[in-house]
C-alpha cells in the first residue's frame, strides 16, 4: 500500500454554511507536462487522456502515467482553445471555448470523425455510461445524448441553495459528478439528479509553492474505476496527484 504523505483538515467555517468540506490524503505525486493546459482529463484502460487548451496550442494527447510520457498526440486547429474531454466507447468527446464547436475523434488512432455545435461556451465534458455531462462556466449542467450529441436536460448546481457558478472540469465518479470550480482549490461533490452539492474536497496546499511559479489553477480530475483511484492536476502543473478524500 502507498505510503499517505499529506493531510488537509476540513474548514469548518464552509461546513457550518453549506455542504460538508472533506479533507484529502497525498498518495502519490507523478510527473506531469508543465507545458499541458488541462481541459480534460480521463483514466481508462491504463491511461490517460488529456485534452489542453490555449490558442493555437490545445490538444488532444495519451498520456503514461507513471512517467507523464506523451504516447500520442493530435493538435488542434489554431483558431479552436480546446476543452473538456470524455471517452465514450471508442471514441474521444471534446469541447472547445467560445466557437460552439465540438469534435469526436477515433479513441485508438485520434482521426477527427465528426464536429457538432452546441450554444453558449463549453468548459467540462465526462460520461456517466449513459449520458454526457457539459458544464458551461455558470452554474447549470447540460446532459447530452452521446449519440446525437444534442442536449437532453439540464440542472441547476446549488450548494445551500445557493447556486454554485463557475463549473469547470468534470469527472463521474461512483454515482457523482466531481466539479473543479474555476480560480478554487476545491472539487464538488454533485448529486447528478437534483444539482446539490453534497460535498466539497479542499485540495488547498496540494502543489508545493516551489513547483507553483508559473502554474495556472487547480484543473483536471481523473478516476480510475479499476483500482479505485483518484487523480487530480492543474493547468501547467509540472505534477499529477493520486489523492484520497478524508471525511
Amino acid at each position: 500500500m502507498a505510503t499517505l504523505i499529506g493531510l488537509r483538515m476540513p474548514d469548518e467555517t464552509q461546513r457550518a454554511r453549506g455542504a460538508p468540506v472533506s479533507s484529502y490524503q497525498l498518495v502519490r505525486a507523478y510527473p506531469h507536462d508543465p507545458q499541458a493546459f488541462t481541459q480534460g482529463l480521463v483514466f481508462i484502460d491504463g491511461v490517460l487522456y488529456e485534452g489542453t487548451g490555449l490558442n493555437g496550442q490545445s490538444s488532444i494527447r495519451k498520456v503514461k502515467l507513471e512517467n507523464g510520457e506523451v504516447l500520442q498526440l493530435k493538435r488542434l486547429e489554431a483558431q479552436h482553445f480546446g476543452e473538456g474531454i470524455a471517452v465514450v466507447g471508442d471514441t474521444i468527446v471534446q469541447l472547445t471555448w467560445q466557437g460552439g464547436t465540438g469534435f469526436v475523434y477515433d479513441r485508438t488512432s485520434f482521426e477527427r470523425l465528426r464536429t457538432f455545435a452546441y450554444g453558449g461556451e463549453g468548459w467540462g465534458l465526462t460520461y456517466d455510461g449513459n449520458r454526457l455531462i457539459m458544464s458551461d462556466g455558470t452554474a447549470v449542467l447540460r446532459f447530452l445524448d452521446p449519440k446525437t450529441l444534442k442536449e437532453t436536460g439540464r440542472v441547476q448546481v446549488k450548494d445551500a441553495g445557493r447556486p454554485v457558478a463557475q463549473l469547470n472540469e468534470l469527472e463521474f465518479v461512483k454515482g457523482e459528478i466531481f466539479a473543479n470550480v474555476w480560480q478554487s482549490d476545491r472539487i464538488a461533490r454533485i448529486a447528478p439528479k437534483s444539482g446539490d452539492v453534497t460535498g466539497w474536497i479542499d485540495l488547498h496546499g496540494l502543489l508545493d509553492p516551489k513547483d507553483a511559479a508559473a502554474v495556472d489553477v487547480l484543473n483536471g480530475i481523473a478516476y480510475d474505476a479499476a483500482k479505485d483511484r483518484l487523480f487530480v492536476t492543474g493547468k501547467l502543473w509540472p505534477k499529477m496527484f493520486e489523492i484520497r478524500i478524508r471525511p
